[in-house]
């Protein structure tokens, strides 16, 4: 099991922690909570540290699913929320980001008694506020770790222009952004931002939401699954963008693993600055992408992946949903 060092700290985790959003909203009916709960607490015992959830997350029915799991086992788990989008709670309806200091204080105080923890590990901005300048939000999210109720401070889908200006206030330890095989828009600006200020990329979706696995030649979404409303899942564009995952597949076939690894292996190999959060609701879904600690890609291999990028059809999110990131 590969650890690395979060950011300028001193803590190291496993490359691979477990994203837990799935298990409440947007890829279909929450998982039912003993269910869940078992399945976090087996991804302790396979030595999986980092959990990462988010206040929107089923409006705070995520973090609560955590507190329920982790309260007894608090110090064997690193715990990552995050702040900022705002949702009505009775339609579940966006309504828009808030990086206010009274939001920020609001929110993490609401998050600790959800997640029934006195400290949260690593406190993200989820989105970037435009009405809000990020020296004002990152100075407010400094003051939770000078009250001792955060321990260090990230973003996500932040610029690198954002990223740099946030270092200035106070450390960043990470930078969350969707990175894959199929997403490398970061790599332009968001990645060397994360590198000067030495900031760990905590790399979400790196299995391309399920496509790098394969699995959508066999299976189509359920209702409600939010994919079916992005670009990169409608129509011809998924079509051609299942075409793809061929190639990882005779990858995979040939070293006799999984296309997941291959994807989660190719993300691991970008550097000792990234970590990954893959999500997922199965159990053998979890031990399968954790195999991917032993997979080695050759440059040849390194090079047929590099090309597939380029070639991916849709954006990543909506419309909406690109507009307001790499803010």
């Amino acid at each position: 099991m590969q650890k690395r060092t979060l950011g300028k700290t001193q803590r190291t985790l496993p490359a691979i922690g477990l994203g837990c959003m799935g298990l409440s909203e947007f890829y279909g009916p929450p998982t039912e909570q003993s269910a869940a709960i078992k399945l976090l607490h087996e991804a302790i015992e396979l030595g999986v540290e980092h959990f990462d959830t988010a206040e929107m997350y089923g409006i705070g029915a995520n973090e609560s699913l955590l507190g329920e799991a982790f309260h007894d086992r608090r110090d064997k788990v690193f715990i990552a929320t995050k702040f900022g989008p705002t949702r009505n709670p009775e339609t579940g309806e966006f309504t828009g980001i808030d990086g206010s200091r009274e939001n920020c204080r609001r929110a993490v105080a609401d998050s600790l008694e959800r997640l029934k923890t006195d400290v949260i590990d690593l406190y993200y901005l989820h989105r970037v506020d435009p009405a809000t300048p990020i020296e004002e939000t990152v100075t407010a999210m400094a003051e939770l770790v000078s009250e001792g109720t955060v321990r260090t401070i990230g973003l996500s889908e932040a610029s690198g222009d954002t990223i740099r200006r946030a270092a200035k206030v106070h450390p960043i330890s990470a930078v969350q952004s969707e990175y894959s095989i199929f997403s490398r828009d970061i790599e332009a600006s968001v990645i060397p931002a994360c590198i000067d200020t030495g900031a760990t990329l905590v790399a979400y979706s790196p299995l391309g939401r399920g496509m790098l696995s394969g699995r959508f030649k066999a299976e189509s979404l359920a209702d409600g699954d939010f994919r079916s409303m992005t670009p990169r899942f409608q129509g011809d564009a998924l079509q051609a963008n299942i075409a793809l995952v061929d190639e990882i597949e005779a990858i995979a076939s040939a070293k006799g693993c999984t296309p997941a690894q291959i994807a989660l292996a190719w993300v691991l190999g970008r550097g000792e600055h990234v970590m990954t959060i893959p999500g997922t609701t199965k159990l053998e879904n979890l031990q399968a992408n954790l195999g991917a600690y032993e997979i080695r890609l050759s440059d040849g291999e390194q090079a047929t992946l590099g090309q597939l990028a380029d070639r991916v059809k849709g954006d990543r999110y909506d419309e909406r949903g690109m507009s307001i990131i790499n803010a």
